[in-house]
């Protein structure tokens, strides 16, 4: 009634109230009620864990001793990246366009403390939301966070020490280009000198906005070679080298996620570490996942699991896209709403000799025919029709779909332990 969260029902009790007047529906997904009448606002000990993750996270909330209450795996956006270079391509093409009402950039370089890479910001965000989001359902007393330090210099050299530290390979090349033809004999690496060109150049095998300068994503290359890869006649080989994007991630924000989940919530915060939870889920025999990590990390020992498992993508919320990129004069005319349905709207489509299947809208025409997916991609069906779709919810940033947890031998596959 005052907006606090309380604990879980069963479905029963909440249909009933739901008839009766006495509560509202207040979220579909997970599906949660609100009650119109005071009550005594009995609760428990809930235990939030959080993995904390680059990519993905997991969340459990756990009553200690009981059972579990809530499961969900987050997969987090991976495209801040390359849109934010994109988008600074557009941007210093118009600064080079003298116009009278673009002032010129100086002075205005300094960046503010704490400041962080928007991409690292973003994905910070996120985990503080998704425990926000949890923390609007269910009355969290306890938030358990799994962070890690990484030696990113002992990752790539594990015999690295003492000055090695301090020199590292490069000790005595002027610089990186120096280094990678030394270190590649002066030879292409991709037709091993059989044309015949001297002139060696130094070619990223990962393009340069995602993957670096890093001397492990550059290789030697001949010109003859580099030409003809960037005129899309014959490829460079190589294979891609594994970047340490997550672990830098981890390093960057794991003491100052947990201070800013401290200083946002009142319930206690701690933080632990992955060899205890490697331990602890190995002790109870559960496979790695993200929800079961968190299921440990929130302090779960044999408690009764949740019977279904909320899997969530994020997702942007717009294309900022103004205008179309080859002709800049014309609008982009894209309507936003086609039949009153929208990209990303949950919608339920009953398919012909098939029941009924809850997807979501991944493309739209202007003729009124949907691509109608689920949350990790699977195509559903690529040309809907609107007549076919009954509109769920709203299009969000997270998309959440709800599955058993079919790997859960205690429970009765169909069967929820709470609502």
């Amino acid at each position: 009634m005052r907006g606090e969260p309380l604990m879980p029902t069963a479905p029963r009790k909440a249909r009933v109230l739901l008839v009766s007047g006495r509560a509202k529906v207040a979220k579909r997904t997970p599906f949660t009620v609100q009650l119109l009448y005071p009550t005594g606002e009995t609760k428990q000990p809930v235990s939030l864990g959080v993995d904390a993750g680059y990519s993905k996270v997991g969340l459990s909330a756990v009553v200690p001793g009981g059972q579990e209450l809530f499961s969900a795996e987050v997969e987090l956006r991976s495209d801040i990246v390359k849109l934010i270079s994109c988008r600074r391509t557009y941007r210093r093409a118009r600064r080079g366009r003298k116009t009278w009402h673009r002032k010129p950039r100086f002075l205005n370089r300094k960046k503010p403390e704490g400041w962080l890479a928007p991409s690292i910001q973003h994905k910070q965000g996120s985990h503080l939301k998704l425990v926000r989001e949890v923390k609007k359902i269910l009355p969290v007393s306890k938030i358990t966070v799994e962070v890690a330090s990484f030696d990113i210099q002992k990752l790539q050299n594990p015999d690295v020490s003492g000055k090695g530290y301090q020199e590292g390979p490069r000790k005595d090349f002027e610089n990186v280009r120096e280094y990678v033809l030394f270190r590649d004999n002066h030879t292409c690496r991709n037709c091993k000198g059989k044309s015949g060109d001297p002139v060696l150049q130094v070619h990223h095998v990962v393009s340069r906005q995602t993957g670096g300068n890093r001397p492990e994503n550059l290789m030697t290359v001949c010109k003859t070679c580099h030409d003809s890869h960037n005129r899309r006649e014959t490829p460079i080989t190589a294979k891609p080298v594994k970047g340490f994007r997550p672990e830098a991630f981890m390093n960057t924000v794991r003491r100052r996620l947990v201070s800013l989940l401290g200083e946002e919530n009142v319930c206690p915060v701690s933080a632990t570490f992955g060899y205890i939870t490697k331990s602890n889920r190995i002790a109870l025999s559960l496979p790695k996942s993200h929800a079961n990590d968190a299921f440990v990390i929130a302090g779960g020992n044999g408690e009764e699991r949740a019977s279904d498992t909320f899997f969530s993508k994020q997702v942007r919320s717009n294309n900022r896209k103004l205008f179309k990129g080859v002709r800049s004069h014309l609008k982009n005319t894209a309507p936003r709403f086609v039949q009153g349905f929208q990209r990303y709207d949950k919608v339920l489509y009953a398919p012909d000799g098939n029941g009924p299947e809850e997807c979501f809208i991944f493309g739209r025409r202007s003729s009124g025919y949907f691509d109608v997916r689920k949350v990790d991609g699977t195509k559903v069906h690529s040309s809907a029709a609107a007549d076919g779709l009954v509109l769920l919810e709203s299009a969000k940033t997270l998309l959440t779909e709800r599955r058993t947890a079919a790997f859960l031998p205690h429970l009765t596959e169909g069967v929820s332990s709470r609502l």
